[in-house]
């Protein structure tokens, strides 16, 4: 585990690449840490032949969440169908075609097959919180990654990344802080105290 900046990130993964087959690549981090944002930076980088797949699409619906009475903790490990991502990667890793779930945030709700993994696809940038966690049910998923990234931000910028994510989506000051110390700041903490060592950090600002 070492730090590394992302130019030297990009010609790692490059390098990964040369060796034929599919190269997996994980950007864990918690919520806040900017995982969207580095993941579609290096696949710009990287160009036309790497896709970014975020592990948002394997949120379980509300209703199913209700059953449960998990909604109120939804974003947390529990509410992700982490036996149907690990399968996804296996079929990115012997399928040329892969269709996978997205998340539409404004719908609050999973959109089947809202992306696609081509033939021409090399390298696939997954992106989420819990890609480290050491946890049983996310460990399928961590023996297919070819390398393991995360990313380092200090726990007052996420919080107030955070508190900032849900003014934007119309809450008050009071509502968004109830969210975030109810909800989002257990998650950060979770996968602060509780995910295995990456092999590379990459400091964001």
């Amino acid at each position: 585990m070492q730090n590394i900046n992302r130019e030297d990130l990009v010609q790692k993964i490059q390098s990964l690449s040369q060796h034929g087959g599919r190269t997996i690549v994980a950007i864990a981090g918690p919520p806040g840490s900017g995982k969207s944002t580095i993941a579609l930076q290096l696949a710009d980088a990287l160009g036309e032949k790497t896709a970014v797949l975020p592990m948002d699409g394997f949120h379980l619906d509300n209703s199913e969440l209700e059953k449960v009475n998990l909604l109120h903790r939804k974003g947390a490990p529990e509410t992700f169908d982490a036996e149907g991502f690990a399968q996804l990667l296996q079929k990115i890793r012997h399928q040329a075609v892969v269709e996978y779930p997205t998340f539409d945030r404004e719908a609050d709700k999973t959109v089947f097959a809202g992306g696609k993994i081509e033939t021409a696809t090399e390298t696939i940038l997954v992106e989420g919180n819990y890609l480290l966690l050491n946890d049983s049910n996310w460990a399928a998923a961590q023996e297919i990654f070819d390398l393991t990234i995360s990313l380092e931000v200090s726990r007052s910028e996420l919080e107030q990344r955070l508190i900032n994510r849900w003014l934007s989506h119309g809450l008050n000051d009071k509502e968004a802080r109830a969210r975030v110390h109810g909800n989002d700041m257990l998650n950060v903490d979770l996968v602060l105290e509780s995910s295995n060592n990456p092999d590379y950090i990459l400091q964001t600002e």
